[in-house]
């Protein structure tokens, strides 16, 4: 008999991890390139959103959160929320500090 803490160890294939590096490869490019934008406002947020998107891709496959149990994915869900709370606090407080110059 399993105790529910174990879970089936999935093996993952190096074309798996071979697509990831490039898409984490392109993401860093796609980040180098936007740096170069004027988005005005919405630069930090661009960034933002490809880091955390970065992330995810790492925690999902590097630290194999894929296929792990949904408790392990319920757990860190939590912690990406907190910090996604954090990240907009912080940036309403950064956006907010300019409304006196327009």
């Amino acid at each position: 008999m399993s105790t529910p803490t174990e879970h089936e160890h999935h093996i993952v294939g190096p074309k798996v991890y071979l697509m990831i590096l490039a898409a984490l490869l392109i993401f860093t490019a796609t980040t180098t390139g936007v740096a170069f934008l004027d988005l005005g406002i919405f630069n930090p947020v661009v960034a933002l959103a490809i880091a955390c998107i970065k992330a995810v891709l790492v925690i999902l496959f590097f630290m194999h959160l894929r296929y792990s149990s949904k408790v392990m994915k319920l757990t860190v869900a939590a912690g990406f929320f907190t910090f996604l709370v954090l990240i907009t606090m912080t940036l309403t407080d950064y956006m907010s500090r300019t409304w006196g110059l327009w």
